[in-house]
């Protein structure tokens, strides 16, 4: 302290504030703030619990496996978002669980279009005559000279354990960050060679990347014949959760972690911009949540029939080009 102007309050460099000193010192503002928040995030799994047993009496497996997982993103994310809100000491953990959920939704979201196709077998006799296109984002979307990559099991395979050992190994990083955690090893704010932290997160980043990467090859195979499925809001939502959930806290933290974020006792720079992340999760993912209802809680109609339509319509049209032209025959002659 080199004079008044100087003065920095001890709670801007203590840990975060414990549960009950946040709600001794809430005002009326804040009393509201934290009721509609929280009840935002209740909303959020009621939404999904009704629509979860709509999905589970009226789809098939394991269809409704890969919905059910990636319809409860936003609600997970919201609800994890409201027990950091209020007890902020528990963050780190909070954001690990949400992550980690995320992380089996990317692969999630993959199986998900491949079921849309029939499964394996309906993906591969829809697709297997085709070739995919591998210059997709977010890995490869610039370099535009690379061959297209004939579609068969071992392609498939490869496209399934590209999205899978994110889920895996994000759970098994996860778990090794809390380890290394409890024996201070593992600090976020800590951006020195010596932390832990500046190993694994630009690994897990790497492994995020990768694991995008073969969820974007195949909807840009799939994309125009899902339409009818509403495949491309579909995954316009998940990309927003991807975003929102991700790349907007980095941001924030980031800004917190460079003091742009002003302390704000009791709560710190770091603190104060998860406090600020984690109450727009929680509006951002019960909007998410309201509009993934309107899309997925609906009548399924199998793909194989809007084929069977589409080939009942060829061959009506070809009989009738055939009567016709039978007819001008006979006029003819």
């Amino acid at each position: 302290m080199d004079g008044l102007g100087n003065v920095t309050d001890p709670s801007c460099t203590q840990q975060p504030p414990l549960a009950i000193d946040i709600i001794i010192h809430l005002d009326i503002f804040g009393i509201i703030l934290y009721a509609v928040l929280t009840l935002m995030a209740v909303l959020s799994v009621l939404i999904y619990m009704e629509e979860a047993i709509y999905i589970y009496k009226t789809v098939p497996s394991p269809k409704k496996s890969a919905i059910m997982w990636v319809n409860g993103a936003a609600p997970v994310i919201a609800v994890t978002s409201c027990c950091g809100m209020w007890i902020p000491r528990a963050t780190m953990f909070t954001d690990f669980t949400a992550a980690t959920y995320f992380a089996i939704v990317i692969y999630k979201f993959l199986v998900l279009m491949i079921e849309e196709c029939g499964g394996d077998e309906g993906f591969l006799k829809r697709c297997g005559q085709n070739r995919l296109k591998i210059s997709t984002g977010p890995c490869c979307c610039c370099c535009l000279c690379l061959p297209f990559v004939g579609i068969s099991r071992r392609t498939l395979f490869l496209l399934k354990a590209g999205s899978f050992q994110f889920a895996f190994l994000k759970t098994v990083f996860t778990i090794l960050s809390i380890v290394l955690w409890t024996n201070g090893n593992f600090d976020l704010a800590n951006l020195s060679m010596n932390s832990s932290a500046i190993w694994i997160n630009p690994f897990v980043g790497i492994l995020t990347i990768i694991a995008l990467w073969p969820v974007s090859m195949v909807f840009k195979h799939v994309q125009g014949l899902l339409r009818s499925q509403k495949i491309i809001p579909k995954f316009a939502m998940y990309q927003l959760v991807l975003i929102l959930s991700q790349l907007q806290s980095a941001i924030i933290n980031i800004l917190a972690m460079a003091g742009t974020i002003a302390c704000a006792p009791p709560f710190s720079s770091v603190a104060r911009g998860s406090f600020m992340n984690q109450q727009l999760l929680i509006m951002e993912m019960f909007i998410v949540t309201l509009v993934t209802r309107m899309l997925y809680r609906r009548r399924y109609k199998p793909l194989d029939d809007l084929d069977k339509h589409a080939e009942d319509n060829e061959g009506n049209a070809k009989i009738l080009l055939q009567s016709e032209c039978g007819e001008d025959g006979v006029q003819t002659a």
